[in-house]
Parts: C-alpha cells; sequence; structure tokens
C-alpha cells in the first residue's frame, strides 16, 4: 500500500523533470540577452559609422582648431584653440539672431508641417478611390521635388511681374522676397509644401491600422471628427506621430537650400538667415572654416538635446517607444 504511491509520485517526479530538460534545449527567442538582432544590424551599423561618425568626428576637430584659407593651402598649420572659437562665436551678438530666427523659423514649419499633413491624412481616408489616388500621386511628386526645383517654381509662382500669384490676389509688384516676415512666409509655405507629403503617408498608414470599431464606436457616441482625433487617434497613432515629430524638427531646423534659393543667400542684410546658411557663409564665404565648424557642432547638439528631451517626456507618460 505504501509503494503505489510512491511509485507514482516517481513517476511524475520523473515526467517533470523531462519537461524541463526539454524546456532548456527549445531554441530562445531574440530577447535582450541574445547578440543576434545585433549581427543583422552590424552591416548597416558599419556603413553608418562610416557616414555619420567620421564627418561628426572631423567636424568636431576642425572646431577647436584654427583652420582659415591659411591652413587649407598648407601656408601655416593648424594651431588648437580650445574653445575659443566657440568662445567668440557665443560673443557674436549676430549668431543670437539667427539662432532666435533659427528656432522660431523650425518651430514654425514643423507645427504647419504636421497639421497640413494630419489634416490630410485624416481626409485620405474620407474620400473615394480615385480622388485619394490623386491626392496620393500630387503629394508624392512634391516629395519626389528636389529642394532647388521647388525653390525655384515658387519664386516664378510668386514673381513680383509675371507670377500667377499676386495677379490672382490683385498685389500688383509685391516682392514677397523683399519684407522679413515675408520672406520667411514664402519659404515656410514651399517647406510646406515638400514636407507634408512624409507625414500625411504616414500618419495614413498608421490610421489604416487602427481598428474601424473603435472609429464607428466614437462616431456612434456622438463624437465629431476633431474629438475622435483628438481622443482616439491621436493617442493610438503617438509613437508614429513622435517619429515624424522628430524627424520634421530634424528637417526644419537645418533647411539650408530652399533659404539660400529664395532669399539670394540669406536676404537683404541677413535678415533671413538661419543657422545652416550663416554657417555656410562663415566657413566658405569668409573663409573661417572653424567657425563654420563650430555652428555645426551647435546645431548638432542642439538637435540631440531636443530629440532626448522630447523621448524622455514620453517615457516619462509611459509611451513604449
Amino acid at each position: 500500500m505504501t509503494g503505489a504511491p510512491t511509485e507514482v509520485g516517481g513517476a511524475v517526479r520523473g515526467r517533470t523533470r523531462v519537461r524541463r530538460g526539454s524546456s532548456r534545449g527549445a531554441p530562445r527567442p531574440f530577447g535582450r540577452g541574445s547578440g543576434t538582432p545585433w549581427l543583422y544590424l552590424a552591416p548597416a551599423l558599419v556603413v553608418l559609422g562610416g557616414l555619420l561618425v567620421y564627418p561628426v568626428y572631423q567636424l568636431g576637430l576642425i572646431s577647436f582648431l584654427e583652420y582659415t584659407q591659411a591652413q587649407v593651402s598648407g601656408g601655416e598649420p593648424a594651431t588648437f584653440q580650445g574653445f575659443g572659437n566657440y568662445a567668440e562665436l557665443f560673443r557674436d551678438e549676430e549668431f543670437w539672431r539667427v539662432l532666435g530666427a533659427t528656432v522660431v523659423f523650425a518651430a514654425a514649419c514643423v507645427v504647419s508641417t504636421l497639421a497640413v499633413g494630419c489634416a490630410l491624412a485624416v481626409l485620405l481616408t474620407r474620400i473615394r478611390a480615385l480622388p485619394r489616388l490623386a491626392l496620393m500621386l500630387a503629394a508624392l511628386g512634391a516629395w519626389a521635388t528636389p529642394a532647388v526645383t521647388g525653390s525655384t517654381v515658387w519664386l516664378l509662382l510668386f514673381d513680383p511681374d509675371f507670377g500667377p500669384v499676386n495677379r490672382m490676389l490683385g498685389l500688383g509688384d509685391h516682392s514677397w522676397t523683399y519684407g522679413r516676415y515675408s520672406a520667411f512666409l514664402l519659404v515656410l509655405l514651399e517647406v510646406v509644401w515638400c514636407s507634408f507629403p512624409f507625414v500625411m503617408v504616414t500618419v495614413y498608414a498608421g490610421i489604416r491600422a487602427v481598428p474601424a470599431e473603435v472609429l464607428e464606436a466614437a462616431a456612434l457616441d456622438g463624437a465629431s471628427q476633431w474629438r475622435i482625433w483628438r481622443s482616439v487617434l491621436a493617442p493610438m497613432l503617438r509613437p508614429i506621430l513622435v517619429v515624424v515629430t522628430i524627424q520634421s524638427v530634424i528637417w526644419d531646423f537645418k533647411v539650408f537650400t530652399q533659404i539660400y534659393v529664395m532669399t539670394n543667400g540669406g536676404g537683404i542684410a541677413g535678415q533671413n538667415l538661419v543657422l545652416n546658411v550663416y554657417a555656410y557663409q562663415k566657413a566658405f564665404a569668409s573663409s573661417q572654416y572653424s567657425l563654420g565648424s563650430a555652428i555645426g557642432v551647435v546645431m548638432l547638439l542642439i538637435l540631440l538635446a531636443v530629440t532626448l528631451v522630447y523621448l524622455r517626456l514620453l517615457r516619462r507618460q509611459g509611451e513604449e517607444l
């Protein structure tokens, strides 16, 4: 009587041991302790390291040297200046004026691009197939247009003598690039025109992934389109909105081509300068390559700080990125 339970218990324990042993032999899925994903990412990381890390290293190195035309031509050796170039840059009142203009201009471009892109993404879900296809093709055409070509076309459209915009608005020979704010507005419109397709396509793809039952339930509860976007779609699309926001901040903060082409290098007396054009003028127009590099390093640090702060705020709110 006493041997049967022991035998049964031994069999049970034996089966338990077999199951544990088989679980140890099963292949582990990719996780934090697995290095397999890094093996797949290694080729891309090597390419990115060569294309990004080395140029950034050279940029930082030149910013600590005295590097002008004399050093480029080999007439004088490059000398170490430490933070002297940064001290000279921060003492320059024009640098702070250009920095402030760049921040305001980039913020306006980001907000406008996100607003237009998200609005058109919602519109794509409300129209039929043929108008949707036409809008998508038109947007992708604007996205694929080179910045120089798009800037030139916009200058022709707003030309004071031959442009159709002034004729339709009855503005006569008004010059949009003469005034500081009108020139910035013209550049902003061109930047939004060539940037909103990325936001529109990305957000539209995210909306299509949202279950239709969720949107139908919100509509049945009497929610307006704005309410559905603010309370239903925007929270569900927050990871996608994070990506497009960070991309827009990076692109719009370092705008160069549109400003340079449409304002002829920064506008009258430099009234439309942004940091990228200002760095170009310092480095290549004035042959102060070390100061131009210092401006580039400052831009890089600002973009890194904005991105890290934004991501940290989202993580504090419990968002998974």
